[in-house]
């Protein structure tokens, strides 16, 4: 079995869709504001009617967006992003009543299922054995190495420890990250590793507390905000191991969205929501494969951002794989409530993960 999943696009010549109507628009009647009876994007293909059978699906899509039509060309945009005239999809049926049709089942591939009526275990919990995702997402990510675009949304657990800093490190150094989304946190007690070897306060080996050590990543914080940016404190502090290091030194884009717990912030931090999503948007258009570590919020709030194909320049249709790994069912479930079905859940500690993953994938 090929490690990408094979796409069945729709059959429109079947009899509940052969003769639906053309899609219908309407003009938005000011900036930011849109039709009464807009279409609300899903994060799964969603192919428009234009007329005498030919569907367009949409190149990317998000939740909780809406879809903008010119010509034949289809974009997927928040509601905040559309100016007033733009042409806007309306309709809320999915199976094609209104020209609108969501495709659910594209990348289904046959398994052998039970025909009991009655299971046991038929979801993902802190009970069930992992090693088959573990051995799937090596799969995925030695492909999307070369041929993707993996992106890393992490929470600062990963940082506290060194062995899981230094797989996440070897991992960036290695082709394994293409961009990492984070908040303040993340960065702050990475760099305070590479300056003070702590994660607030505490030895990230040892994890025995140092004198005043919480002072620590405060002060980091200042030393970059004395310098103005992290790659310029790296330089000057002559910092050499790390995250963000790691980052800095091969190239690998980070975007820090700012929130409201935020000590400092350090400089780099994007301390607008708006413009932080944006940010962490450009990603979204082009993941492949998503690893979410340890950060509920971060997690939710790219998931939403993600969807569940994209379309490669071939023409071809792929699935985005979406791994949530987390301590807690809960941050897992939630990811799922909010419509990111496709995600799977690993539930582990967050150093472990990194440590089990960096060492069966490094050379």
């Amino acid at each position: 079995m090929s490690i990408i999943p094979g796409y069945t696009p729709p059959d429109f010549t079947a009899s509940h869709l052969i003769n639906t109507p053309v899609v219908t628009i309407e003009p938005a009647p000011a900036d930011g504001v849109v039709p009464k009876n807009y279409h609300g994007t899903s994060n799964h293909p969603e192919y428009l009617h234009l007329g005498a059978g030919r569907w367009v699906l949409a190149p990317e899509s998000r939740m909780d967006a809406v879809m903008v039509l010119d010509g034949d060309n289809v974009d997927v945009v928040e509601a905040r992003r559309v100016r007033k005239g733009d042409q806007v999809v309306v309709g809320r049926t999915e199976n094609g009543e209104e020209g609108i049709y969501v495709h659910v089942d594209g990348f289904t591939q046959a398994t052998e299922e039970s025909t009991d009526k009655f299971t046991f275990r038929t979801r993902g919990t802190r009970e069930t054995p992992f090693s088959r995702h573990y051995d799937t997402l090596y799969d995925v990510l030695r492909h999307d190495r070369d041929h993707g675009h993996i992106v890393w949304v992490l929470g600062p657990a990963v940082a506290f420890d060194k062995d899981s800093r230094d797989a996440m490190q070897g991992l960036i150094e290695n082709g394994y990250c293409h961009g990492l989304l984070a908040g303040n946190a993340l960065a702050t007690h990475d760099l305070e590793a590479a300056f003070f070897q702590t994660g607030l306060g505490q030895d990230i080996y040892s994890q025995t507390l140092r004198p005043l050590g919480h002072y620590n990543h405060l002060d980091i914080i200042n030393e970059v905000r004395s310098r103005g940016s992290i790659a310029k404190t790296i330089e000057e502090l002559e910092l050499n191991d790390g995250i963000i290091y790691a980052c800095e030194k091969h190239k690998v884009p980070y975007v820090l969205a700012g929130s409201i717990r935020d000590d400092g912030p350090l400089p780099d931090v994007i301390a607008d929501v708006y413009q932080a999503q944006d940010a962490m948007r450009e990603h979204a258009r082009k993941a492949t494969t998503v690893v979410a570590l340890a950060t509920q919020l971060h997690s939710i709030a790219f998931g939403n951002m993600v969807p569940s194909y994209r379309v490669l320049n071939d023409g071809n249709v792929r699935p985005v794989f979406f791994y949530i790994v987390d301590m807690s069912e809960f941050s897992a479930d939630k990811l799922a409530n909010r419509g990111s079905a496709q995600a799977v859940a690993i539930l582990t500690n967050a150093q472990d993960f990194m440590v089990n993953l960096w060492n069966n994938l490094k050379a």
